[in-house]
């Protein structure tokens, strides 16, 4: 039997009730009798921790963090924190959790369930099976280079300045994760950047190539300049498996790769830190990408989903259990297919639920799955 310890992070806003419903599935695989079982534990995060403490996450908590398996995390935020102190803003929280976990490693995929093919923007027949994971350096570049200012010079004018800064060693570790990730997919990697008019980018094609080496036997590369990257997104967005990119790059082109899929309130990510030499254990957060949502909190109406499908990639990437991750996949791509949708996803001839009964609906559907 093994145990695997989770810290539950709600937040704030929608946060607490999509949480409530990855609970329920906890304690589903806890009853179910399996060889894995979950301890959990929560804990106060970004506004409801300002509330309590007047900081956006404790120490305390960051150590639960790391002590845990993984982290799941719901969403913070608000306007009821718009006039906090900036180093003690809701989403404080998170920007330390990632720093002090060092999770330099965000996986972003852009699953576009057959359900829902007709909601995006493009065409069915160019989002329909389409499943992108997108990898983004998300401790470096210019996000956290220095210098990073606003100076007045001589004349009055102002002039900023950010800096986008990698190391080989922060290149290579994001390209091997994008590699391992391909060997467990469809073998093949896109590099993203500008080599052709940034240093950074030509130091970050240089690394990745060399760091291919020891993939090429199995492993695709293709480099695509990042502007390129964007185009082909929309013009033909299954012809990518695995892309990965710094963090400037990573934050735009996850989004517009979300944003194909139909609903960016539909998608779970991850962001993991370095495996551990020996016991190849690593830090792990894992979050919806959507935010807060505070105009419906507590109403029954937000869409649980992306939090129970972030809790699905905890099981496959930080617990090893691949196979009930795939379950929560069919449960919900099944769900689905029976035409029950929460307000945010509504369409023509659907069945419009609130947030427990979309997850009592994926209960369900698991209990069915695993007979």
């Amino acid at each position: 039997m093994t145990t695997h310890k989770l810290l539950l992070l709600p937040g704030d806003g929608i946060g607490i009730e999509t949480m409530a419903e990855v609970e329920r599935i906890i304690a589903f695989f806890n009853a179910s009798g399996g060889a894995n079982t979950f301890e959990t534990e929560s804990d106060l995060v970004g506004g409801a921790a300002y509330d309590a403490h007047g900081l956006a996450v404790t120490d305390e908590c960051v150590a639960k963090a790391k002590a845990s398996d993984a982290v799941i995390f719901g969403a913070v935020g608000g306007p009821k924190w718009a006039d906090v102190p900036y180093a003690h803003r809701p989403e404080a929280g998170l920007l330390r959790l990632r720093k002090d976990l060092d999770l330099f490693a965000n996986l972003r995929p852009a699953i576009c369930y057959p359900a829902l093919a007709d909601a995006s923007s493009l065409k069915r027949e160019l989002v329909e099976g389409l499943d992108i994971m997108i990898v983004r350096e998300l401790t470096g570049g210019v996000y956290f280079g220095e210098p990073k200012e606003i100076v007045t010079m001589e004349d009055g004018q102002k002039r900023a300045v950010d800096t986008q800064l990698y190391t080989t060693y922060e290149i290579e570790r994001i390209a091997k994760v994008a590699f391992d990730l391909a060997r467990k997919r469809g073998n093949k990697v896109h590099s993203a950047e500008k080599h052709n008019v940034m240093k950074s980018g030509v130091l970050w094609k240089e690394v990745v190539t060399e760091t291919h080496a020891s993939y090429a036997s199995d492993v695709e590369l293709h480099h695509i300049l990042a502007d390129n990257c964007a185009m082909q997104l929309v013009r033909q967005p299954k012809q990518f498996d695995v892309i990965v990119t710094d963090n400037l790059f990573g934050d735009v082109l996850s989004d517009e790769a979300a944003m194909a899929t139909g609903s960016l309130g539909m998608l779970p990510s991850a962001s993991l830190g370095a495996a551990d030499e020996k016991t190849g254990r690593r830090m792990a957060l894992y979050e919806p990408v959507h935010g807060s949502a505070p105009d419906i909190a507590g109403k029954n109406r937000a869409n649980p989903i992306a939090t129970i499908a972030s809790f699905g990639m905890a099981l496959r990437y930080s617990c090893g259990m691949s196979e009930q991750a795939d379950l929560i996949d069919k449960a919900i791509a099944g769900v689905l297919a029976d035409g029950l949708r929460t307000g945010d996803i509504m369409q023509p001839g659907m069945t419009e639920v609130g947030t427990s009964e979309m997850g009592s609906a994926i209960l369900k559907k698991l209990e069915t799955l695993t007979g």
